[in-house]
C-alpha cells in the first residue's frame, strides 16, 4: 500500500499545478506576419519576428493577448510629442474651466467687472500719485543742495563732504523712485489687460447661455 506524507503531498500538488499551467501555454497558439507578409500560426514566435508584433490564441482559436510592435525611435518621438499636445491642451480646457468658474461665480454683469477693475485701477493710480510726488519732493531737494554747494563756491569756500553726500544720496533715491514708478506704470497697464479679458470672456459666457437658451426654446415648440 502506498503511503503518502503531508509533504510529499503538497509537493505533488504544487508540480501539478505547474504542469497543468505549462500544458496550458503550450496549448496557446501565436499569429504573425512573416518577412513574406504571410500571416504563420505557429506555437511560438521566432525572435526576429516578435518585435513586429503577434497575437497569442488560446486552444479554442480565440485571441487572448495582442503584443503590439516594437516603435521605432522616430515614432516614440512622434507619440511623446503627441502625449505633450494631448496634455497641454487638456490642461488648457481645464484653465478655461477653472477661469469660468471664477466669473461667473465673483460678477453677474460686465458692469461688475467693470467697477472692480476701476477701484484696482484707482488704488494703483492713488499709489502712483504719491511716487511721482515723493519724486518732486527728492528733486527740490536735491536743487536746494545744490544750490547751497553753487553759493559756498562763489563765495570761493569748499563745499562740504555732507552736503555731495546728500546730492548723492537724494539722486539715488529718486532714481529708486523712479523705478517704482515705471513699475507701477506696467502694473496698471497688466490689471487693465486682465480685467478687459475677464470682460471678453465674460461676455463669450454669457453669449453662449443665450445660444444654450435659445435653442432649448426651439426644441420645446
Amino acid at each position: 500500500m502506498l503511503c503518502f506524507t503531508h509533504r510529499s503531498l503538497a509537493i505533488c500538488a504544487g508540480i501539478s499545478l505547474s504542469l497543468a499551467a505549462l500544458s496550458a501555454e503550450a496549448a496557446n497558439m501565436y499569429r504573425y506576419v512573416n518577412d513574406e507578409g504571410n500571416v504563420v500560426l505557429d506555437y511560438g514566435v521566432p525572435p526576429e519576428h516578435a518585435h513586429k508584433g503577434y497575437e497569442v490564441l488560446n486552444e479554442a482559436g480565440i485571441v487572448i493577448q495582442v503584443v503590439p510592435r516594437t516603435l521605432s525611435e522616430e515614432e516614440r518621438a512622434a507619440r511623446s510629442e503627441e502625449d505633450r499636445a494631448a496634455e497641454a491642451a487638456a490642461a488648457e480646457v481645464e484653465r478655461l474651466r477653472k477661469w469660468d468658474e471664477s466669473l461667473l461665480l465673483r460678477y453677474s454683469s460686465v458692469a461688475d467687472i467693470e467697477a472692480a477693475r476701476d477701484r484696482a485701477l484707482s488704488e494703483l493710480r492713488i499709489r502712483l500719485s504719491i511716487l511721482q510726488g515723493n519724486t518732486r519732493s527728492l528733486r527740490q531737494q536735491v536743487e536746494n543742495e545744490q544750490a547751497r554747494a553753487a553759493d559756498i563756491e562763489r563765495r570761493g569756500g569748499k563745499v562740504p563732504v555732507s552736503i555731495l553726500t546728500a546730492i548723492d544720496d537724494l539722486q539715488s533715491e529718486i532714481g529708486t523712485t523712479e523705478r517704482s514708478i515705471a513699475e507701477r506704470r506696467r502694473e496698471l497697464e497688466a490689471v487693465n489687460q486682465e480685467f478687459q479679458r475677464d470682460i471678453d470672456r465674460f461676455g463669450e459666457l454669457r453669449e453662449m447661455v443665450e445660444l444654450r437658451r435659445s435653442h432649448a426654446a426651439e426644441n420645446s415648440r
